[in-house]
């Protein structure tokens, strides 16, 4: 078809309504029954392109059935319509599959980016090593959730993934956005769901999870065969790439939780290249769209419960890396513990035993317990009055916080 000529006669038919295919015909050095032809093509409004169907067509629900609840690859499904009458080549089954993943992932990608208060996803990087200003090698874990208009973030520094932790992360998150979205995507973790009742096409949520779920006022959403992409933003490994810059900035794991939230408001300030805005602007829109933040006390019970450390043989206990001392008298035994601002109480049963002042130093004595200490091993032959002259003369001279 002479391309050129079709337009030009296009163009004319808008000024003269009376063409010279003559004329025409000598201009173009065609055919005068090829510019009648032209002619009566341009007048047709109504002409529609001829539909050519296509050998994939009786095979489309069958296809796409096949890929999106069960994961089936193109060549999987290519092999399965063979048996069942299918004469074209893998080619067209493998463009048919890619065109509709495409076409799937848009559909989720403009429901996650134009919904405000929508949707919110969740991710974690795992295992991040890294070293302080001692040389010490911490491994950490960062969660991050982001809500889907705004791109605000919010994240997290956590030793562990479990799901008490992950219940942690979520109520601050909430917190952080003084709201909770509609709904909530993520990996199939296993802290989410149930691995031992869930098959491809039937994701099955771990019953506490559902529970907190409904309690918070969001629905689940699982990670589905088409993913909606979050295109232009920043991913997980990018932000925590740009934190391996403090690789010895810091000393304890405190100092890079108060990293990690710094990093957090100036990502949240910076121009987002999904939206080319600030979070921290757009959100202001997003904000109103959230649900209102629940019972948040009833959310704090799924993962607030005492901790219990146990006495060692050195009758002291671990708490943040850090130990301090109670009574000999109940080495072996489990106790509890309470942070209130600086100060750190420590209980048997409903019994305070022993209260220290929180410091960076790695040990913590109350004196009248390191002396216990020393007189039931080490110095058990030695008076009393040798044993407080060794802690005077020697333990206050070293690393170690002493109490009275």
């Amino acid at each position: 078809m002479r391309k050129d000529v079709l337009n030009q006669i296009k163009l004319l038919k808008e000024e003269i309504d009376v063409l010279n295919k003559s004329e025409l015909a000598r201009r173009f050095n065609c055919d005068r029954r090829t510019i009648d032809k032209y002619i009566k093509d341009s007048s047709s409004k109504s002409r529609k392109p001829r539909e050519i169907k296509k050998k994939v067509d009786d095979f489309k629900e069958i296809i796409i059935d096949k890929v999106d609840n069960y994961g089936c690859s193109s060549m999987a499904v290519f092999k399965f319509i063979q048996k069942k009458g299918y004469s074209g080549g893998y080619h067209t089954v493998n463009n048919f599959v890619n065109n509709h993943k495409k076409a799937e992932i848009k559909k989720a990608t403009m429901r996650f980016d134009t919904t405000p208060g929508l949707q919110a996803q969740v991710d974690w990087k795992e295992s991040i090593r890294m070293v302080n200003r001692q040389g010490e090698f911490l491994e950490v874990n960062i969660f991050l959730m982001v809500l889907g208009y705004s791109r605000i973030k919010y994240l997290k520094l956590t030793v562990d993934r479990t799901q008490k932790t992950l219940f942690e992360c979520l109520y601050d998150g909430f917190e952080y956005f003084g709201g909770v979205p509609k709904e909530i995507l993520f990996d199939n973790m296993s802290t989410v769901v149930d691995r031992s009742r869930t098959t491809f096409k039937n994701i099955a949520i771990n019953n506490m999870f559902k529970h907190f779920a409904m309690d918070a006022g969001f629905e689940v959403i699982t990670c589905r065969p088409y993913r909606p992409e979050t295109k232009g933003v920043e991913t997980l490994a990018k932000l925590v790439d740009r934190l391996m810059v403090y690789n010895e900035e810091f000393d304890t794991f405190d100092d890079l939780e108060k990293i990690v939230e710094l990093f957090n408001y100036d990502i949240n300030n910076e121009i987002s290249q999904a939206t080319n805005e600030v979070p921290f602007i757009r959100f202001l829109k997003e904000k109103e769209y959230l649900n209102p933040l629940p019972n948040m006390d009833i959310l704090l019970s799924y993962f607030h419960h005492e901790k219990e450390y146990k006495v060692s043989k050195e009758s002291m206990i671990r708490y943040k890396g850090k130990k301090y001392s109670v009574p000999t008298k109940y080495i072996g035994n489990y106790v509890t513990v309470s942070e209130i601002e600086t100060e750190l109480y420590i209980y048997y049963t409903k019994d305070l035993i022993a209260c220290h002042k929180i410091s960076e130093k790695l040990l913590h004595y109350q004196k009248e317990h390191a002396k216990e200490i020393l007189k039931s091993d080490a110095f058990k032959h030695y008076s009393d009055e040798e044993i407080e002259d060794f802690i005077e003369n020697n333990l206050k001279n070293m690393d170690i916080f002493l109490g009275e």
